[in-house]
């Protein structure tokens, strides 16, 4: 069948499996797979792809939890929104979240996503206890920070490369209401939003969108939204979107009039210098998956989305410098999103140190590789990284350069045996 990521590009054949249990799994291993294990398919570019792939959908049960502590044990093709609808009514939420809550718990793990409160719970694999991997044996390996330590350190944001992810174990954060209390504080430019992070460098969580086609000195005008769970309030779980987009929109709908237009619309609807209101926690941690299949908006061209990373010391400079390069371009994105990033951890390619990242949505075009090639040079001269989830076309020198343990994680991939059975096509592009 034809498989593609969530971006749309590139599309290729693959055969496609979808084993019911994990003992399927080692079995389609000891028959000799070769390729990379897939969840929802959420992964931008080609992270997920492959000539073969091992589809988890299909491993999804709730295997043990725990009332009093949170601890859940699941199967990797939970996904977060089961998580989500089973246990928030009981008082239970994600410890990290990424920007969706229809990703897998096994790509989750994969990726090591962050969220909106990076700053000050680290990554999903931070809260994460214990995994069981399906080596290229088949044979099923627990491991977890003091059990066959570098395989777990491999595994999480090893992007699949170690093996089969089949069982995580982690722990949920009790809430006492699935509401947030919310700020919105409207900045001017990007100096004022960088302060404004660090003035709420103590709330729990924090994310600002930024127009990134403003210029001048409104260059990274932004909205800083900051939140906490409410201490009281109803524990009701979200629900599916109501409004899908059913077909691929024509390419020229999004362009760089449409989004300037909405860029000045978005940050004009909030008139006041702070806002302070309640919110579910659907539109504070997931407001595109209310629009179902949003990425159509693209057009059957497809998107990528970029991401980087700047350690602190780069600061105002060396962010302002690469909005600049973007807003010169006249490639808009309206889904521009500034996190700020508490320290790294010891997993051997997880994205985040300590710093500010940036995420923009790009429809792809033919001149957009070779913007981002420009983006890349900085990014690297600011001592910073692109993120693997997102990312569909970064060289392998750029990755080498910018992920100082990626040696490490070879050799823990070679010592299993996983270099010769789980690969991906962007894992052949890095030279991985």
């Amino acid at each position: 069948m034809q498989v593609t990521g969530w971006g749309h590009y590139p599309r290729v054949e693959a055969a496609l499996v979808m084993p019911r249990s994990t003992h399927e799994v080692g079995g389609l291993l000891r028959d000799g797979f070769r390729g990379i294990a897939r969840g929802l398919g959420r992964s931008y570019g080609d992270s997920s792809l492959a000539p073969q792939l091992i589809d988890t959908s299909r491993l999804d049960h709730f295997l043990a939890f725990d009332p009093d502590s949170g601890q859940l044990r699941c199967e990797a093709g939970v996904s977060l929104a089961q998580i989500l609808a089973t246990f928030v009514p009981r008082g239970w939420f994600l410890p990290v979240t990424p920007g969706t809550k229809y990703v897998s718990v096994g790509g989750a793990v994969a990726s090591d996503v962050h969220g909106k409160n990076h700053h000050v719970a680290g990554t999903f694999c931070d809260h994460v206890m214990a995994l069981r991997v399906a080596l290229p044996s088949g044979d099923l390996v627990e491991c977890s920070p003091s059990v066959n330590p570098e395989l777990f350190r491999a595994t999480c944001g090893g992007m699949g490369l170690t093996g089969v992810i089949v069982e995580a174990e982690f722990r949920l954060h009790r809430i006492a209401s699935a509401y947030i209390d919310q700020t919105t504080c409207k900045a001017r430019n990007l100096a004022e939003v960088m302060a404004l992070f660090e003035e709420h460098a103590a709330a729990p969580f924090s994310v600002a969108w930024i127009d990134c086609l403003a210029s001048g000195p409104r260059l990274g005008r932004s909205l800083l939204n900051v939140g906490d769970f409410a201490p009281r309030g109803y524990l009701t779980a979200g629900k599916p979107p109501t409004l899908a987009i059913p077909v691929d929109l024509p390419g020229a709908t999004l362009n760089r009039h449409s989004i300037r237009a909405f860029n000045a619309l978005y940050y004009g609807r909030v008139r006041q210098a702070r806002i302070s209101e309640r919110v579910h926690y659907e539109p504070f941690f997931y407001p595109l998956d209310g629009i179902g299949q949003w990425h159509r908006m693209y057009g059957k061209g497809g998107f990528t989305q970029y991401q980087f990373v700047l350690p602190r010391a780069a600061g105002l400079q060396g962010m302002r410098s690469i909005i600049e390069r973007i807003a010169q371009s006249r490639r808009g994105s309206f889904l521009a999103v500034l996190k700020a990033f508490g320290p790294g951890n010891d997993n051997y390619l997880s994205f985040p140190t300590e710093g500010y990242t940036l995420a923009l949505d790009f429809k792809l075009d033919p001149g957009l590789f070779r913007l981002l090639e420009e983006l890349d040079h900085a990014v690297l001269d600011y001592g910073g990284r692109i993120y693997l989830t997102k990312d569909v076309r970064m060289r392998g020198s750029t990755f080498k350069r910018s992920y100082p343990q990626w040696e490490a994680f070879a050799a823990v991939r070679a010592r299993y045996g996983a270099d010769r059975t789980f690969f991906s096509l962007q894992s052949q592009r890095l030279g991985i």
